[in-house]
């Protein structure tokens, strides 16, 4: 008499729990920039890379870090990011908008901590140094090599813009400061420029006018 037999279910394969959730910021008063990866072992999956744009509040600035604090809030409950990196501001002769700026920076860090969120600021040529391998690399040059790193679609192709990328190479490089690093990252700028010689001549041409960008 023949005996039937069930088998025990196969176990479901589960990833293993992210290890950490980045989010990087590029500050601004008219275009912030904003990005979130997250970190498996070497494994950096983009979680989402876009902008606040503020442009449409005109010029009142308590309005807009009205809206940077809200907006920021609104990214932390979703992503529940473990760090925050960000970029310093810029020092350039215009000392009004360098204060703006820091205003900018100091609310979206202040979302962070209010939800006991640490931080960790980054200059801008410790940014392109890290993903480029060149701290006078420009924005479309972050976006470029970071499209390769990270296998991002190209920007005219989904609504990203170069805020954006910086943003999300600000998360990057504060990955790699941990003693990380992802496959295509190792790359440097010279590298990259070798492997794709048609690309140096575009990124020693005329400046391209910069991409539209839309309310978020």
């Amino acid at each position: 008499m023949a005996v039937s037999r069930t088998l025990p279910p196969t176990p479901l394969q589960r990833l293993p729990p992210a290890e950490k959730v980045i989010m990087g910021i590029d500050p601004g008063t008219q275009i912030m920039g904003y990005a979130v990866i997250e970190v498996r072992g070497q494994h950096v999956k983009v979680l989402q890379y876009d902008v606040i744009n503020m442009k449409a509040l005109g010029t009142n600035h308590a309005v807009k870090l009205k809206r940077i604090f809200t907006r920021m809030l609104e990214l932390i409950d979703e992503f529940l990011p473990d760090e925050l990196a960000i970029e310093a501001p810029f020092y350039g002769v215009n000392v009004q908008s360098m204060l703006k700026l820091g205003r900018a920076q100091g609310v979206a860090i202040a979302a962070a901590l209010s939800r006991d969120i640490p931080f960790v600021e980054y200059a801008p040529t410790k940014v392109k140094q890290a993903v480029t391998g060149s701290g006078a690399a420009d924005k479309e040059q972050v976006a470029r090599m970071l499209r390769q790193t990270l296998e991002l679609p190209p920007i005219e192709e989904a609504p990203k813009f170069l805020d954006a990328t910086d943003a999300l190479a600000v998360a990057l490089c504060h990955h790699y400061q941990q003693g990380n690093n992802v496959k295509a990252g190792a790359k440097s700028w010279g590298k990259f420029l070798e492997d794709n010689p048609a690309r140096a001549l575009a990124t020693t041409g005329a400046p391209r006018k910069p991409t539209p960008r839309r309310a978020s």
